[in-house]
């Protein structure tokens, strides 16, 4: 698992250096350990290309393994000033990307991945590698992308036609928005079921764009600028969600959750029972469609029941999504507004 350390190096060795006989990472001052983890469903091929791809750079011993539950990416700085070791941990996505501290890499840039490893055993973490944020754009590329996305919408979408919604909202959101002819369904009676006026455009955008197998992706063009692509959706590629975590507590975006109720849900539909929650909570519940579609499950004919008594919203939630093999997330848009994304328990 070691790739390179300070060595004295005999003259020949360093002549030999020189003449670019050895790898360059033969010179490094530090050690580096490097461990990779993968994602789900990456390539079968993966873990073998990129095992020969680094090993052709120069880079030797390395360990390939799976996903543990704490694994994130980062270096580990131990040993000694002097002899300093630096353990990174990066991982293989399932688009056969190589993701390391310093930035994401193809099989095709991974040159540029040994030579970060190798600057990394030079020069330590005093190295400032530019910053990168998702979609490979810049940080502050990316907050300005977010920034576009987080106007509220200010129309009614429920009922109306999927494509209006979307070139609707494609013309609020303050950035070009490239949307492929014919991409978008034409069909006049594909209405979009929630109602998204209040959330930001990047949010609403997102979930308009997936029942239609589309999704939302910033991106920077050959000018240097940053529009967003509306395009068809595929394994392996970075998207925009519908959401982001929160550091915020429950309590602090849905201060009702956990409030007492007099609940007495007897045969009643789960799409009735969100409703309901959702008016009490002031919460929007936005489904899954797609995964709901794919497990056969339809929300206006999957029933519910929860005896007579007293019980929080989060237990009664919990209790009724449970029946119909779903589950709840809280999210927060582009803006920070709170609401419950619903999908099924078993993965699509």
């Amino acid at each position: 698992m070691l790739l390179w350390k300070r060595r004295t190096l005999p003259t020949l060795l360093v002549l030999l250096a020189l003449l670019g006989l050895l790898p360059a990472v033969a010179m490094a001052d530090g050690r580096v350990e490097l461990e990779l983890f993968t994602e789900e469903r990456v390539p079968l091929t993966a873990q073998q290309e990129w095992l020969q791809e680094l090993s052709k750079l120069g880079v030797g011993k390395f360990r390939i393994r799976a996903k543990g539950p704490d694994d994130k990416v980062g270096v580990q700085t131990r040993g000694t000033e002097s002899s300093p070791i630096y353990a990174v941990t990066g991982f293989i996505t399932s688009s056969n990307d190589l993701v390391l501290p310093g930035g994401r890499y193809s099989l095709r840039s991974a040159g540029q991945a040994a030579k970060w490893l190798n600057d990394l055993a030079r020069k330590g973490l005093a190295q400032k590698p530019e910053e990168k944020s998702a979609f490979g754009l810049k940080r502050e590329e990316f907050e300005a992308v977010q920034f576009a996305l987080s106007r509220p919408v200010g129309f009614s979408t429920q009922g109306v036609n999927r494509a209006a919604v979307v070139r609707k909202l494609a013309e609020q959101i303050g950035l070009p928005v490239k949307i492929e002819p014919g991409l978008l369904p034409s069909a006049a009676d594909d209405p979009v079921a929630e109602e998204l006026s209040g959330l930001s455009g990047g949010t609403a955008m997102a979930c308009v764009l997936r029942p239609a197998g589309l999704c939302l992706v910033p991106r920077r063009t050959s000018q240097g600028d940053v529009e967003c692509a509306i395009v068809a959706a595929r394994e392996g590629l970075e998207v925009w969600p519908v959401g982001w975590e929160s550091k915020k507590t429950v309590k602090a975006l849905v201060p009702a959750f956990y409030e007492t109720l007099n609940a007495n849900v007897q045969n009643v539909s789960i799409a009735t029972v969100l409703d309901a929650l959702a008016k009490r909570l002031k919460v929007p519940f936005l489904l899954d469609h797609n995964a709901l579609a794919r497990h056969g499950i339809e929300p206006e004919k999957a029933m519910v029941n929860a005896p007579q008594g007293q019980t929080s919203y989060n237990q009664l939630l919990r209790r009724v999504l449970s029946q119909v093999q779903l589950k709840s997330e809280l999210r927060v848009d582009e803006a920070g507004k709170p609401f419950f994304w619903v999908t099924t328990l078993r993965k699509l």
